[in-house]
């Protein structure tokens, strides 16, 4: 909404352009603009209408670097409003306008945003490579019953080996177990060649927009989160988050990359006919969580207690029980995979959902 009311605002802003270039060309007789407007100045007045116009349409077709646009709209458009000030100067309430949605669209996806940061981190890992050959049944060999039965049903026997998989999903979270829920969406691309884990939500805190991003590449993790891609709310490192991530990353691994287990560092213990107990080793930390399956052998449950949980501020991170029961499970092209899941906390308090997502949709091996 907040999106359609500013481009309208610009898209009139730039229609109003147009009466310097009518006045300098004799297409119009307008007695409200009261300086000569010159050739040269009626084609800078067309030109600063057409930059306004573009930025309108690049608002939403390539709303990552309509900002460029609008930054020479800008500059154009006050050039043209300063050559008839007298009868045009109310148009700097246009442009003022404009350059708050240009200082936005640079903090939201300029060189130093999370969606930038994001976009490097993720041409890293997909331009990794890997091994191509097809998963076969011989490779499940070494696994627990189960957990062959979960990897055989997901649809990975027979397709190549994951070197990457990308996810897109949407949902709602909640900062504790009495706030109220807020939707979001995101992406996130996973590599296993190394391991690796880049995580990019857009969603709404009290009306304000807000991005996180968690990052997991070599042996170190961390999580930042900031509001209307200005203010820092959560900047989480060090040895905690990385044991965290870890868990995530195996979390990940088993939800939505069955097909890359067998290849995975993961020490398995059959504790009976449907649960095992699985220690995954990735850049020096290792972790341990309990995989839960049904008669279906589906993943249902993942528990572990080496995952911690960040502190509003970010400043500090405490172990606590984590764990993600899943939903149903659909296909997503041939892989058969959670449609999606809540992630809980066993607080002190309590136990409560924090997050509930649904998977959109998935590719494997994606290139860059």
């Amino acid at each position: 909404m907040i999106t359609g009311l500013f481009a309208t605002v610009v898209a009139v802003h730039a229609l109003i352009h147009l009466m310097g270039t009518a006045k300098g060309l004799g297409w119009a007789e307008l007695p409200q603009l009261t300086q000569a407007v010159s050739l040269p100045l009626a084609v800078l007045w067309l030109l600063a209408a057409v930059l306004c116009g573009g930025a309108v349409v690049a608002l939403f077709a390539a709303p990552r670097i309509w900002w460029i646009v609008g930054a020479v709209a800008l500059v154009v458009s006050q050039g043209a409003i300063a050559t008839s000030w007298l009868d045009a100067k109310f148009g700097t309430v246009g442009n003022v306008i404009l350059l708050v949605g240009v200082v936005i669209g640079y903090l939201h996806d300029g060189p130093r945003s999370f969606n930038a940061s994001y976009a490097r981190d993720v041409a890293s890992v997909l331009a990794q490579p890997g091994r191509t050959e097809a998963l076969a049944e011989a490779d499940l060999a070494s696994l627990p019953a189960i957990v062959r039965q979960y990897v055989r049903q997901s649809g990975a026997v027979g397709q190549p080996r994951v070197r990457n998989f990308r996810l897109r999903f949407r949902g709602s979270i909640r900062s504790g177990p009495a706030a109220s829920w807020m939707s979001f969406s995101g992406e996130q691309v996973n590599g296993f060649q190394p391991a690796s884990r880049l995580f990019l939500m857009d969603g709404a805190l009290m009306g304000a927009p807000f991005q996180a991003f968690h990052r997991y590449v070599g042996s170190e993790a961390s999580m930042h989160v900031k509001v209307a891609s200005l203010k820092s709310m959560v900047d989480a490192h060090g040895a905690l988050m990385n044991e965290g991530e870890t868990v995530t990353l195996l979390n990940d691994l088993c939800l939505f990359a069955p097909g890359a287990i067998p290849d995975a560092q993961i020490t398995w213990e059959a504790m009976d006919a449907r649960q095992v107990r699985a220690t995954f080793t990735n850049a020096g930390h290792a972790v341990h969580a309990v995989l839960m399956f049904n008669e279906a052998a589906e993943l249902v449950n993942f528990v572990s207690d080496d995952r911690g949980m960040v502190s509003a501020d970010g400043k500090s991170v405490t172990k606590t029980r984590w764990s993600t029961p899943s939903r149903e499970y659909r296909a997503y092209g041939r892989h058969r995979l959670t449609a999606g899941g809540d992630g809980v906390w066993d607080a002190p308090g309590g136990s409560y959902p924090y997050i509930r997502f649904e998977v959109v949709d998935v590719a494997y091996n994606v290139g860059r």
